[in-house]
């Protein structure tokens, strides 16, 4: 058994930990469960992939889209608002010209690397 003084806001707390052998301890892993048999989801249509694609940053949410297909736009200017960890990011046309597509739309949810846009 060992002990621990820990402090969280300026109070303390003694605590006792139990250590434990790692060997005896193992257990094996759960078999993972069979996914449920389920039909095909509809195709969307595919996104348009020729030109520059733009990506997101990080993972978050779409505040704002200031773009749709067929805008142009300059170098600089801002494609959509991109809402992470309570901050809103602007996302920026890496280049000048037409907006081919934007994939998505207000309030949808994206991961790292999703695609927000595609200037040709």
């Amino acid at each position: 058994m060992r002990k621990f003084l820990i402090n969280v806001n300026g109070t303390s707390y003694n605590v006792e930990v139990e250590e434990i052998d790692a060997k005896a301890s193992a257990m094996p892993a759960p078999a993972p469960a069979p996914a449920p048999a389920s039909s095909p989801a509809p195709a969307a249509p595919a996104p348009v992939t020729d030109g520059t694609t733009i990506k997101a940053p990080m993972p978050g949410n779409i505040w704002e889209v200031k773009v749709q297909a067929g805008d142009t736009v300059s170098e600089g200017d801002v494609l959509l608002i991109l809402e992470a960890m309570k901050m809103e990011n602007e996302i920026l046309a890496p280049v000048s010209g037409k907006v081919a597509s934007v994939p998505v739309s207000k309030g949808t949810a994206v991961n790292s690397g999703d695609v927000l846009a595609v200037i040709s």
